[in-house]
């Protein structure tokens, strides 16, 4: 960017406070710049950093040595190879994802790439391309856009990692996974996802971007359906995790 354009862009931004007061993005209090969070907010999320299972990501509790993995991951598996999560879905992170979800807070999706990319840096540095987990139509109607599909956009612009929102399509209108045991999550979304495009992931390194990451069943049959099309890996990157103590 030359200096012209940077100081017009600042000049845009100062005026944009000047109209719109920066406001948190949990709480809506005032804070010093857009996109921010005020202090007490901040200090209640759990960012998600080392040491974390090396497959799932998810937080350990004592550092370990090496590319330690989870129980769950040693007995279990799952398809994608690598999951990366920013923050710790609780009560402090949850108001924040659910006014994103469905309180039309869409401006938050721009610093929430900023905090994917940052987070799902190493799955970032060898990816080819980034897909959202896909809405079914009707449900993206009712909701008008995809939190998914927002959240990726934003990652590959922060990344420069090229976005495919459309690679995957939801081809029948599942459940909601909320009250679903892992059993249960599992056979709600078996056969629901389809690639939109034969051949267009083959051999290629695919990153799934979602909003949470609860069991794993949504991403898991993204994955599948990404390596029988010959993806050469599947990674995956949400806003947040649950993490059951």
């Amino acid at each position: 960017m030359t200096a012209p354009m940077a100081a017009l862009g600042r000049v845009a931004l100062a005026a944009l406070d000047a109209l719109l007061p920066p406001r948190c993005l949990s709480c809506g209090g005032a804070v010093d710049r857009q996109g921010g969070l005020c202090g007490p907010c901040w200090s209640t999320l759990t960012f998600i950093a080392p040491p974390a299972c090396a497959c799932c990501g998810l937080p350990f509790e004592y550092a370990v040595e090496g590319e330690t993995l989870c129980g769950a991951c040693i007995a279990s598996p799952p398809p994608f190879a690598r999951a990366r999560s920013v923050l710790v879905y609780d009560d402090a992170s949850r108001p924040l994802l659910l006014g994103f979800k469905h309180g039309d807070r869409t401006h938050a999706a721009k610093p929430f790439g900023v905090w994917l990319a940052r987070a799902g840096a190493e799955l970032l540095a060898d990816a080819d391309l980034l897909a959202p987990v896909p809405l079914h139509r009707w449900r993206l109607f009712l909701r008008r856009y995809n939190q998914a599909a927002l959240l990726a956009r934003e990652a590959g612009r922060t990344s420069g990692v090229a976005v495919v929102p459309d690679l995957l399509v939801r081809r029948r209108r599942t459940r909601s996974q909320g009250g679903l045991d892992r059993t249960g999550r599992q056979r709600n979304v078996a056969g629901a996802f389809a690639l939109r495009r034969p051949g267009s992931v083959e051999g290629k390194r695919v990153v799934l971007v979602d909003d949470v990451l609860t069991t794993g069943a949504t991403v898991g049959e993204c994955a599948r359906v990404l390596r029988r099309a010959g993806a050469a890996q599947v990674d995956v990157l949400t806003l947040a995790r649950v993490v059951k103590g």
